[in-house]
């Protein structure tokens, strides 16, 4: 027992008997060794140990009446904590139910202690109760066995101490695991008094004195991998270095330490890395970091790429490193033995085999750390690019189609489960994984995420690391599924973080005296329990043996499927309980769970055909995507594989139709027709040329001079650039192209823009490899499809339905005459819906029903209109109407109460982010099409995603015409045709009849009277099938040979240089000279003045500038102090600045520049210099653009403060210089967004031109907001009218735009706000492109408006 006047005294005075004495002497042995944790299961024989240790002030005790779930929270403890936990049980086969959890200990080698109470000898095998032999019980499971002898006063209680002392040596020592002290105990076994002889403590008295264990085990830690530099390691070592195709395997780690040394290991290795779901890092959380993927390259979806054949053939890798224990993914295993011979070196602490397929050819025994510290001294290997770019584009191309599937698929699937369920997690969380589907399920579909960094300490830390692991346990030593609630509760206990488990309902109902463990919360944070229920054993419906089994068997003996209600399981033992069956639901429940403080089990209802049925799915089209991406992976060389962009130019083409467009409102007065446009000609340095168009329609909210402003920029940003071969794979690829080379949100390109320029690409692409756009989109076209599919495209024909009934019946039959298949007539364009409806009826009635007859309403009708006109129709067999109604909402109302099938245009084409997302609602049978332009969503990419959703849902795909040119529906006709195939594949792979080629709506050639090609594509009726159609051929004839037709060209534009030159500005005491960035006309009205932020240069808006210059001068100078401005002083005092002073000079240039009015544009700094511009020189400014901009700082004590800020950082600026000052600077969470960014790093660079720090310093502290007199009450008399533009993620400098919007406001009605979406405080920098519509429309604005106030 314990003197409680001294924690350091331990006295046996109060103990009764000797049991008492024993026990306790084993209890506080056990607290001296570390162990406090105590699993009591109830019984008499253990009583004295129970006792015990429940009144020890150090231990803490959980009871459970079923020792099986009560080993097995021990187990979870000691995952957790990586301390064991004591089990205590009495005799008999209590005993024998530990057997499970020492089991599983043993496997994986989890340290426990079991204390197991026994009958004394006299009592073995004489029919006693209870009483069953125990020595050696556990067999080979244990790694230290010792019967003490019965409790006696006869021995020394050394014995106790050294045994315990021993078998936790045993525990926590390599390999670690279970050992077990059988405790037999005679009567009495209560506290009853019984004489005992003191003698036995003899030895003991300096042990009592302290609080050390009796025996202490010391280890002298050594690393054979720095000691032996001849031998074994550096075979190892020179193993590594040779590697040409390196493979690392990071499987099950338990330690923080262990976690970034694999990240270490993996960041010098480089190679490509496959986390297993045990190692933490498959639900890795990444720090948003420039650069990261050159540094880490994990391959998550290794295992659903294996499902390919010739992935399999072709992933041979040469070296294998694995770190950490087994891996859970079975194709990942059978991989590393085709691999085989390779060298295959496993590294881990525990020096048991772990090699079913017999292939390691080196086994090191030794921890992680101890390892990769031998290898981080040795260079990094030579690194196989080749290898490495493929294993990543194959993992890109697999996680998109997963996304796609799981996203496409509006139930709520058990693989979509995994990703909320790990989308939920946080870093400061845990996971348990349950056996069977749950494990494999989030090791092959779990997501992870990225986070911005927000401190100076952050970021110098993540800029080495830039990840959050997740850490993740499971029982996957014997991997059963007995035990697992009690495992992960006891895991709860010992890693003391909040704990979501995922497990199967068997794997549930296996271990529902967990629930009892469960409700004592004991010791722990509330945690989560997801229970996956399809009510059965869903794994056996995904093994061979399904297949081969009737179907009541499997129900009966494998699924052992079952109806027990988990609800009132839950119930029955006072947990909560929370039923989901959505994606929102279970999202829901999930965040409400992270929240709650008390323990809740989620149940997510399934089914085991539904999640087989997906589950194949997912792989056929895993298998299928990885097989195309490999097929074009292995057409090239790396050095093949990318090319540099030359150049880029376009020309502005007019080109006559010979009627008005359908889409437009014609002009009564106008005899000719025109469609205008842009054809893009993107050169690369090997000579390649690609062509591309761009021809926006008014009515998609695009004009030409918004659009040539965008191809400005991107003719600016796009040189230098290189392009991949591996575009053409259409899944993110080009979306993640534009974002990291152009450095812009893909959304932020008009669509019509994007469109010209994938298509450039992808031709530049084909003709690089003397190949078709189509061949390079559809590598592998099986040879039946050649003759049919891949060589013609059926075309509709439309017709603008104008004139009497009879008169549109004629022209249609005569279409249909022409060989034309299927008709599209507008409708909506007349009065009155029943003239329309009169039109159809007799069009339908002159061409019959073997014609396909379509109507489009282009959102003409209300709804009552539409189900008018769909009254009158019924009988008309169309095949579809577009968008028959004005609402988008009212879509699914009108399917469903007129029974016509409706096609969706403009209601996808309003689409540009998020897009299966927002389809999701459109999955009604009663949609039966939808109809693709690819100018108007946004290009081949968006257009191929959303054929595939379409076709997903057993729906058309058309793709359309928005009278484009020859190029542009050449291009149309192979993308078409790629479709076809596509759907081929798709009713293939789900096992859906295969339907017939659809007939696309390209039949816009007809209104073509000229061509931008000289030799138009041909585009006739096949003397075979009698049908119009394009031939494929002819439309990669147009786009291979395309020689262009001068006579339709307006003008060409090829880029134009940035002048540079100095301006002189003499002022009081000191000279500036201004350098001086300078593009456009100089005849222009419109002159634009630039004004950087601080630390920026003229630079900063040379992208901005180039895009805008066909309609103004623009102008940008480094300000005073920055760049390659320079200060002249005239005399002996140092000129003081402050943003009147810069205003002034900036004022007397601009009288240099031009005797009339200027617009400036400023930026932060900048932007608080062009307000006070506006304001005071209203006769030199037209009008101010302030992007995050200010009219400083109301209070006074706030202008102190900052004061205060400016002057300390302008100080550290001239002491640790201007290295250290930009890291510190961008460190700060003004900047998080634009940490993001893919340029970070340039931008970053860029700030180091600066060759005065002691100047900028100044400009630091005399520019401060803190030193400028706040303009608000000016801002309220401002007659100059402003544009104040924020980022939208800048919370800071929306407030502060917002309040001056309205202050600038009152009564004066001239002046703007904008938002700009996906970004920050450097909105110009993260996203220009609508900052660049939004100075267009404000000089536009400032053109054609008076402003008299």
């Amino acid at each position: 027992m314990w003197d409680h006047t001294s924690e350091m005294c331990y006295s046996t005075q109060d103990c009764a008997n000797i049991n008492t004495v024993w026990a306790s002497l084993i209890i506080e042995e056990c607290s001296r060794l570390g162990l406090t944790y105590f699993c009591v299961a109830p019984g008499s024989r253990s009583s004295p140990l129970a006792v015990a240790a429940s009144t020890h002030p150090l231990i803490t005790c959980i009871a459970c009446f079923d020792e099986r779930s009560l080993a097995f929270h021990a187990v979870g403890y000691a995952r957790g904590s990586h301390n064991p936990a004591v089990v205590i049980t009495s005799s008999g086969t209590a005993v024998s139910n530990l057997l499970p959890a020492v089991v599983e200990a043993s496997q994986d080698f989890v340290p426990l202690l079991l204390l197991t109470a026994d009958r004394p000898s006299e009592l073995q095998d004489a029919g006693a109760n209870q009483a069953i032999n125990q020595v050696n019980h556990f067999g080979s499971f244990v790694r230290f066995f010792f019967s003490l002898p019965a409790a006696t006063d006869q021995i020394p209680a050394r014995v106790l101490l050294t045994t315990l002392d021993s078998a936790v040596h045993w525990a926590t020592s390599s390999p670690r695991g279970p050992v077990h002290i059988n405790c037999p105990f005679r009567e009495p076994l209560e506290n009853s008094p019984s004489k005992w002889v003191p003698s036995c403590l003899k030895g003991l008295d300096f042990w009592m004195s302290n609080a050390e264990p009796f025996t202490k085990y010391i280890q002298v830690q050594h690393s054979h991998a720095c000691t032996d530099t001849h031998g074994q390691m550096t075979e190892v070592l020179n193993v590594i270095q040779k590697a040409k195709n390196g493979l690392l395997l990071i499987g099950a780690i338990h330690t923080e330490d262990d976690i970034w040394t694999a990240l270490l290991l993996a960041k010098h290795l480089q190679w490509p890395t496959v986390p297993d779901i045990l190692s933490g890092l498959r639900l890795r959380k990444l720090v948003s970091f420039p650069e990261l993927e050159e540094n880490f390259m994990f391959i998550d979806h290794l295992d659903h790429a294996l499902l390919s054949d010739s992935v399999r053939v072709w992933l041979q890798a040469d070296v294998i490193i694995q770190i950490g224990s087994r891996i859970t993914s079975k194709r990942i295993s059978q991989m590393l033995e085709q691999c085989f011979p390779c060298s295959y070196i496993m590294v881990d602490e525990h020096p048991c085999r772990h090699d079913p397929s017999h292939i390691v050819t080196h086994r090191i025994q030794s921890g992680i750390v101890e390892f990769a510290d031998c290898l981080l001294k040795a260079s990094s290997p030579k690194k196989n690019k080749k290898w490495s770019s493929f294993l990543q584009l194959l993992n890109m191309v697999v996680a998109s189609e997963i996304s796609f599937q799981i996203s496409t698929k509006y139930s709520l699937t058990e693989p979509e489960a995994a990703q909320v369920i790990s989308e939920t997690l946080s870093y400061k969380s845990a996971l348990f994984v349950g056996n069977s589907m749950a494990i494999r399920d989030l090791d092959m579909y779990g997501l992870n995420w990225s986070e911005g960094i927000h401190s100076i300490a952050a970021t110098m830390l993540y800029s080495e690391l830039p990840c959050h692991w997740i850490r993740v346990a499971g029982n996957r030593g014997a991997s059963g599924i007995d035990g697992l609630l009690s495992t992960a509760v006891g895991f709860a206990v010992g890693c003391n973080r909040r704990v979501l488990c995922v497990m199967g309902d068997v794997s549930f109902l296996h271990d529902t005296n967990g629930l009892a463990i469960l409700n004592q919360r004991k010791s722990r944070k509330p945690m989560t329990v997801v229970v996956i229920n399809n009510h059965g054993g869903a794994i056996f419906s995904l093994l061979p043996v399904a297949e081969r089994t009737e179907p009541n068997i499997l129900k009966q003996y494998f699924y052992t499927s079952h109806s027990v209600s988990i609800h009132r399981l839950c119930a029955a033992h006072g947990v909560k309980h929370l039923l989901v069956q959505t994606k929102l639901e279970l999202q829901d429940a999930l965040l409400i769970s992270q929240h709650d403080e008390m323990d809740c089990v989620i149940e997510v209802e399934s089914s085991i055909d539904a999640n087989a049925t997906f589950h194949r799915i997912l792989r056929k089209f895993a298998s299928h995507a990885a097989n195309d991406a490999l097929s074009t992976l292995l057409r090239f060389s790396v050095q093949d594989s990318v090319c540099k962009i030359h150049r880029m130019d376009y020309s502005l083409f007019r080109i006559p139709l010979r009627a008005p467009s359908t889409m437009t409102t014609v002009d009564q007065d106008s005899s000719k027709f025109y469609r205008e446009g842009f054809i893009l000609s993107l050169y690369l340095e090997d000579g390649s040329v690609g062509l591309g168009e761009v021809a926006p329609f008014e009515i998609h909210r695009e004009n030409l001079l918004d659009v040539e402003q965008q191809l400005r920029f991107i003719l600016h940003v796009i040189k230098g650039n290189m392009i991949s071969c591996f575009l053409p794979l259409l899944k993110g690829s080009f979306s993640s192209w534009i974002w990291n080379n152009l450095g812009v949100p893909p959304s932020s390109i008009f669509p019509s823009v994007r469109c010209g320029l994938e298509m450039a690409i992808l031709n530049v692409i084909a003709a690089r490899q003397s190949s078709s756009l189509l061949n390079i989109l559809q590598p592998q076209i099986n040879e039946g499809d050649k003759s049919e599919r891949s060589s013609k495209v059926k075309i509709c024909a439309l017709m603008d339905s104008n004139g009497t009934p009879s008169e549109v019946a004629y022209a249609a039959k005569t279409l249909v005459e022409e060989g034309f298949t299927a008709i599209k007539l507008k409708v909506a364009r007349r009065g009155n819906p029943m003239d329309d409806a009169a039109v159809i009826q007799e069009v339908r009635k002159r061409v019959g029903r073997q014609i396909d007859l379509r109507a489009d309403a282009n959102r003409g009708w209300t709804f009552e209109e539409a189900i008018q006109f769909s009254s009158f129709v019924k009988d008309c067999d169309l095949q579809y109407i577009e968008e028959p109604v004005q609402d988008e909402n009212d879509i699914i109302k009108f399917c469903e109460e007129s029974g016509l099938p409706v096609a969706l245009d403009e209601t996808i084409g309003n689409i540009q982010e998020n897009t299966l997302e927002k389809v999701a609602k459109y999955t009604h049978p009663g949609i039966v099409a939808v109809v693709i332009k690819p100018s108007v969503i946004g290009g081949f990419e968006n257009a191929a995603l959303l054929a595939r959703w379409a076709q997903h849902q057993g729906k058309m795909a058309v793709v359309s015409a928005a009278f484009e040119s020859g190029l542009g529906l050449s291009a149309y006709i192979q993308f078409s045709c790629y479709l076809e195939l596509q759907n081929a594949d798709i009713c293939k792979a789900m096992k859906n009849e295969l339907v017939p080629s659809i007939a696309h709506g390209l039949g816009t050639y007809r209104w073509l009277e000229e061509d931008v090609t000289t030799d138009p594509l041909r585009i006739d009726r096949d003397p075979y099938s009698g049908f119009v159609e394009a031939s494929v051929a002819d439309a990669n004839r147009v786009l291979q040979k395309l020689q262009i037709n001068h006579s339709v060209i307006c003008r060409k534009f090829t880029g134009e240089q940035v002048s540079l030159y100095k301006l002189n500005i003499d002022t009081k005491g000191y000279s500036c000279f201004f350098k001086v960035h300078e593009v456009g006309q100089r005849t222009s009205d419109n002159i634009v003045l630039f004004l950087h932020g601080f630390l920026g240069t003229g630079e900063d808006w040379i992208t901005i500038m180039k895009a805008i210059s066909g309609s103004a001068r623009c102008i940008s100078i480094d300000l005073p102090c920055h760049g390659g401005s320079k200060l002249q002083n005239h005399g002996t005092t140092q000129p003081s600045f402050s943003i009147e002073v810069v205003a002034d000079i900036l004022y007397k240039m601009i009288n240099q520049i031009t005797p009339g009015k200027v617009i400036c544009v400023g930026y932060s700094m900048g932007a608080r210099i062009a307000l006070h511009m506006a304001l005071r020189f209203s006769d030199k400014i037209k009008g101010a653009v302030l992007i995050a901009g200010s009219p400083g700082l109301k209070d006074k004590v706030a202008r102190k403060v900052r004061r205060a800020k400016d002057d300390s950082r302008a100080r550290s600026l001239v002491a640790h210089g201007l290295q250290l000052f930009v890291d510190t600077w961008y460190a700060g969470d003004l900047w998080k967004s634009l940490r993001g960014h893919p340029h970070f790093n340039q931008i970053v660079t860029s700030r180091l031109q600066h060759d005065d720090v002691w100047n900028l310093a100044k400009a630091l502290s005399d520019l401060s907001v803190g030193r400028q007199l706040p303009l608000w009450e000016d801002l309220k008399h401002c007659k100059t009218p402003l544009v104040l533009i924020y980022g939208e993620k800048d919370t800071k400098f929306k407030t502060i735009a917002q309040e001056m919007f309205y202050e600038a406001c009152r009564g004066i009605n001239i002046h703007e706000i904008v938002e700009i979406p996906n970004c920050g405080h450097a909105a110009h920098l993260e996203n220009p492109l609508p900052i660049i519509s939004a100075l267009r429309q404000f000089f536009t604005k400032l053109k054609t408006t008076s402003f008299s106030i």
